[in-house]
């Protein structure tokens, strides 16, 4: 009998908690059973982003060393690349030892398990064509697209279709019809705060490729550094990086290997503000004199171009003359944002140059810069983009406005003519939940905008600000939520089903390992190093990573307001760096509360119980560790809330299981224990907290 599904039909089941011993917190990763039409349950694959359109049947392409590839495109072309990249996977996820050569020979033949034809080779410019269509029967795989780009995105979805059985792997037959919803979806690296060699920006490329998105946002100066070799103005990077920059031979190697990914990258540049590296070396082109050293602190500080020095505009058509020629995108970002206009304020030239041109307040300063620097650029033949300050009336339609600061800006852009991005609610630095960035929607459902003013919204960004990582935690507040961003900007606006979405990024986070992101290993390696040379047994390192699975980092921007003051020099190897931004073993943990206050099942009641004990166990042990461990001292405290948390967890399922009702005092007293309990400790917070508070409430109801 036919099992076909579609995108309409999901309903996915609850996933399992597993708690192992050892005190070790494990979710159990399962398929997720939908009904189809025909009656028939079949297994929804781990797709992200999902497909404008899927029918699947019961048949199966099986997977042998004999599993070969072949089309049109000649060796050193873009979908030669993407099907070597795509054989070596697969070989490496199935152990298949591959008997075609597919590094020199991918000719087209009837042969050919998986057959690739598209029918141009794609720019790398918005709106682009990247739809595919994959067919798969019993015994061949087509896949074709009107661009090679089509063909790069439709290979990453053939790869999540990879499944097994008690026989081996294989693909799923059936039929995929797929296009992007949004032209522009990005990712933000800033460079700046804390540099990103060369290697990590690579890695996550890839990553960025594999759940197809297509806009790297290279952020490349700020006050903390400038990141770019110039040898128009060789200072800019002498002076203004710490040595940490990148060559523009590192540069054209990057651009070139996320052309072969099909991505683009569209570097900024920040000014007039945010600008403190550039005076380093040029003091001449700021508002007040210098000299200038790097900024080591995070924040809006005073340091800004001035707009009424000739040599401003000088200087930077010779430096965008320069760096339009390294960058061959046609879009190039002068960030606009947090103009501080104290130097412009106790600069008499500047206010004088205000006055002779008559111009009523610094927005109106920032709006002539801004058209002098847009001038610049379109000689060059770029097209500008901004964040939201930059809007000014007047200035021309083809510029983009990114919105950071709220989506009306985007919404009275676009009224307004004008083209833009959201990135208020991707902001990822934020360390939100994938669920609050997964419902963000650049064009909301409600969204009173008419059909021809939704076109002007491009797409979105997430935003990796780079304050509080390093190379080695920056996957790790990028990866697994951006992949929930790439798909709100990829698939239709009617997949918003969030315990869906988490059941597939859950699968979609460890494949992103094997394109070299870091995201889920280097968590136990900063733990490790925590534990230095103390003897740590088995039982307490375990202890260790339960608590730090169920703890999250404090959300928004509150790190800066625990008592500690970063700059750029700061560690950032401490035990809330190492948590990840969202506790997908406390959402779980969470859920089995209220999936327990719901039903009242016994079997629910006996996995929240085991729970909390082992909660309890780990919670004694990491309290040991931190009385030994100097640097573990700090999540005593936060180890002591966990112990007194689940007291009160316990206690509560005592209650509810026995049917009785405690006194009002003993509720009062305990939810007051959970707002001390709520406050931070080592800049983090118990992610399982909820699950206390759902069973809290269920027992000021009246017992059933």
């Amino acid at each position: 009998m036919l099992a076909c599904f579609k995108t309409k039909f999901l309903n996915p089941a609850w996933l399992l908690v597993v708690i192992l011993a050892q005190v070790m917190l494990l979710p159990l990763v399962g398929g997720a059973m939908i009904n189809s039409p025909s009656g028939a349950d079949s297994q929804v694959p781990a797709l992200m982003p999902f497909p404008a359109s899927i029918e699947l049947t019961q048949d199966k392409f099986r997977i042998d060393e004999k599993f070969s590839a072949g089309g049109q495109e000649q060796p050193g072309g873009r979908v030669f690349k993407a099907v070597a990249r795509f054989m070596f996977r697969l070989s490496g996820r199935t152990g298949l030892f591959l008997e075609q050569d597919f590094l020199a020979d991918q000719a087209p033949g009837p042969k050919r398990s998986l057959s690739y034809q598209y029918e141009k080779t794609g720019r790398l410019i918005p709106n682009e064509d990247e739809s595919y269509i994959l067919e798969i029967s019993d015994n061949r795989i087509e896949l074709r697209a009107p661009t090679d780009l089509g063909i790069l995105r439709g290979l990453e979805t053939l790869l999540q279709l990879l499944s097994a059985d008690d026989r081996g792997y294989y693909f799923p037959c059936g039929r995929i019809e797929d296009r992007p919803r949004f032209t522009w979806r990005g990712l933000l690296i800033d460079s700046c705060r804390h540099f990103m060699p060369l290697e990590v920006i690579k890695r996550n490329l890839l990553a960025m490729a594999a759940v197809k998105l297509n806009v790297l946002h290279w952020h490349l100066s700020e006050d903390q550094g400038f990141r770019v070799e110039s040898r128009t103005f060789p200072e800019l990077h002498r002076l203004g990086s710490d040595g940490l920059y990148y060559t523009q031979d590192q540069i054209r190697e990057i651009i070139q290997f996320a052309s072969d990914l099909g991505i683009r990258v569209m570097p900024e540049f920040d000014i007039p503000g945010h600008s403190t590296s550039w005076f380093v070396g040029y003091p001449e082109y700021a508002s007040a004199p210098g000299p200038y050293r790097l900024e080591r602190g995070f924040g809006v500080f005073h340091p800004v171009f001035n707009p009424a020095h000739p040599g401003t505009y000088k200087f930077f058509d010779r430096f965008f003359r320069e760096m339009s020629s390294l960058f061959p995108d046609p879009y190039l970002h002068i960030g606009g944002d947090e103009v501080e206009a104290v130097h412009w304020k106790e600069n008499p030239r500047i206010q004088a140059f205000m006055k002779k041109h008559n111009l009523a307040d610094n927005h109106a300063l920032q709006a002539y810069f801004n058209k002098e620097i847009l001038r610049i650029l379109t000689k060059y033949k770029k097209k500008m983009v901004g964040w939201d300050e930059i809007y000014q009336p007047g200035l021309p339609k083809d510029i983009v406005i990114q919105s950071w600061r709220g989506t009306q800006a985007l919404i009275d852009g676009a009224r307004r003519g004008y083209q833009g991005l959201l990135s208020n609610g991707y902001y990822i630095d934020l360390c939100e939940t994938a669920e609050r960035h997964y419902l963000n929607d650049p064009i909301p459902p409600d969204s009173q905008l008419t059909e021809e003013e939704k076109k002007l919204i491009l797409g979105g960004e997430a935003t990796m600000w780079a304050e509080l990582v390093s190379p080695e935690t920056v996957d790790s507040r990028i990866w697994p939520r951006t992949a929930a961003i790439a798909e709100r900007l990829w698939s239709p606006q009617e997949v918003r089903e969030v315990n869906d979405m988490y059941r597939r990024l859950s699968v979609i986070s460890v494949q992103l390992e094997e394109n070299g992101v870091q995201h889920l290993r280097n968590q136990d390696l900063m733990l490790r190093r925590l534990a230095g040379n103390s003897p740590v047994n088995p039982a307490e390192m375990a202890a260790l990573k339960t608590l730090v699975r169920i703890s999250e980092p404090v959300k928004g921007y509150a790190r800066h307001s625990q008592g500690r003051k970063y700059t750029s020099l700061a560690p950032l190897t401490r035990f809330v760096d190492s948590c990840f931004p969202e506790s997908l073993e406390a959402r779980e943990i969470n859920r089995l509360a209220e999936a327990y206050v719901s039903g009242r099942t016994h079997q629910d009641w006996k996995k929240l119980k085991a729970t909390f004990d082992e909660l309890a166990a780990a919670s004694l042990l990491v309290s040991s560790l931190s009385g030994r461990i100097p640097v573990l001292r700090e999540v005593g405290p936060l180890a002591d809330n966990l112990k007194e948390l689940v007291s009160i967890g316990s206690r509560s399922l005592s209650h509810l299981a026995s049917k009785t009702k405690p006194g009002p005092g003993w509720l009062k007293n305990q939810k007051n224990r959970l707002e001390e309990i709520k406050k931070p400790r080592a800049e983090c917070q118990l992610a399982v907290i909820p699950a206390v508070e759902k069973l809290l409430a269920a027992l000021e109801d009246k017992p059933n």
